[in-house]
């Protein structure tokens, strides 16, 4: 028997083909998206949906449709599609939407985002735990296994033109200099969606020299994972950006809502600092405006925000606090140490093609290379996320919390503890894995280097 707690997470649907998630499974979640739709009393008559590259995307859609229409709902299916090119088709259809992907997880996986009309994001308190609840009586009554007659009708529209004009319209490359950029797409929707934002498949073509590497779409993911949030899934691009003697290298992954930048010498630029660059560009526009980040951003985000006119906002990690933080406040622009990148001008969504756009304008609208830029926005030493696998999360967390009683803390999201030098640590439990993340920040590495061993010395013990 499925049991739906095993995918059906704080922010998606996530699990293996078929064991975890089949047609029956998807044909019931949609069936359980509609009677949410009409309990809310959102007067939703049809809902966008859209698939990753992935081989059961098809068959898995084709099934929720299915659960949609046989209880009356419209569907307009705008097929192959990266996860902020649903995020634009719910926008500007105002329609709620469902996108079929696992992001940057193994070939086995697939998986469902859904969102409200305009891109709002659908979690576990606003309406993912009752979608559970419903899809699971219909799996275990067996009611999701044939429908009735379809009532609902059906579409099929191909959105990337538009979602490429819109992009375009937010951020003018028209005018930069020259650049030749290197794109790792890691064989996911970068290499659908990077031809026809970036390059002339759909537009007339912008002063970029696009080197693509892994365009391929591939749900199999033969060259990396597509996530470039991992080191070794950068080298190739690294090598390649050294290589052709670029000006930058773009990486997205496999549902190309994420970007990960690294400069012409092939180093990483933290998210940190593209959010902070990010952030300067989007107050030149909205001045006084507010900018949401994270906890485990760099301290330099909110620094530069208010250097910068702007209004800092911290939250919890997690899109979800996120999107509901730019929505409370009327923030012009969120961004998360994971690559994620917030617009309000974009639904208040995430999409990494428009803060890769930023990157670009950045660079090409001045003649000092990317890293001499990105310098502006780094001004301290960091970890990178450290995990250690721990079974008794709580005890622990208490364990850290006692041993700097004398610093300040809080506890937001895990525990985070600020030290006079400036220093931070943040130590947060995993919502799906037995794990406690670790994450530190302080003016040198010697710093880091202490801090995550006084630390690790505690939650590994």
């Amino acid at each position: 028997m499925t049991d739906l707690s095993a995918i059906i997470k704080a922010y998606d649907v996530r699990g293996t083909v078929p064991d975890q998630l089949n047609e029956d499974v998807a044909r019931a979640v949609g069936i359980a998206f509609a009677r949410v739709l009409a309990e809310q009393g959102t007067g939703a008559t049809a809902v966008v949906v859209a698939h990753d590259m992935r081989e059961s995307g098809p068959g898995l859609v084709a099934a929720y449709a299915e659960g949609l229409r046989s209880v009356g709902l419209d569907v307009v299916n705008v097929g192959l599609c990266s996860t902020d090119e649903l995020y634009y088709a719910s926008g500007i259809l105002d329609l709620p939407g469902a996108m079929f992907t696992a992001s940057h997880n193994p070939a086995q996986y697939n998986g469902i985002k859904h969102c409200y009309a305009g891109a709002k994001p659908v979690g576990q308190e606003s309406g993912l735990a009752r979608i559970k609840e419903i899809a699971q009586d219909l799996l275990d009554s067996g009611a999701a296994t044939e429908v009735g007659g379809l009532r609902g009708g059906y579409e099929e529209r191909d959105m990337l033109p538009a979602y490429a004009e819109h992009l375009r319209g937010l951020v003018d490359l028209s005018g930069i200099r020259p650049l030749k950029v290197v794109v790792d797409a890691g064989n996911g929707m970068g290499g659908f969606t990077v031809p026809a934002v970036l390059g002339d498949a759909v537009l007339p073509a912008l002063p970029l020299d696009i080197v693509p590497m892994y365009f391929e779409l591939d749900g199999s993911f033969p060259n990396h994972e597509a996530n470039p949030l991992e080191p070794k899934n950068i080298v190739d691009l690294q090598a390649a950006v050294v290589k052709n003697g670029a000006d930058l290298g773009l990486a997205f992954d496999g549902d190309a809502d994420r970007c990960f930048v690294v400069d012409a010498d092939g180093d990483p630029v933290s998210p940190s600092a593209i959010t902070a660059l990010v952030a300067t560009r989007e107050l030149a526009k909205h001045p006084g405006g507010t900018v949401i980040h994270n906890l485990i951003t760099s301290r330099a985000v909110p620094e530069i925000v208010t250097e910068n006119g702007g209004v800092p906002v911290r939250t919890r990690v997690g899109h979800s606090f996120i999107k509901a933080e730019m929505a409370k406040t009327d923030a012009i622009f969120g961004g998360e140490h994971s690559a994620h990148y917030y617009f309000r001008d974009f639904w208040g969504a995430d999409t990494g093609m428009l803060a890769a756009m930023h990157v670009l304008a950045a660079l090409g609208e001045q003649d000092k290379p990317l890293k001499e830029l990105a310098a502006r926005f780094e001004r301290y030493a960091a970890s990178g996320e450290i995990n250690s696998t721990v079974t008794d999360q709580r005890a622990k967390l208490d364990e850290v919390k006692q041993a700097f009683a004398d610093s300040e803390q809080d506890e937001l999201d895990g525990l985070t503890v600020s030290f006079a030098d400036g220093a931070w640590i943040n130590l947060r439990p995993s919502n799906t894995e037995p794990l406690l993340r670790l994450n530190i920040e302080a003016p040198s590495a010697e710093r880091v280097a202490q801090l995550r061993d006084d630390v690790l010395a505690i939650v590994r013990g």
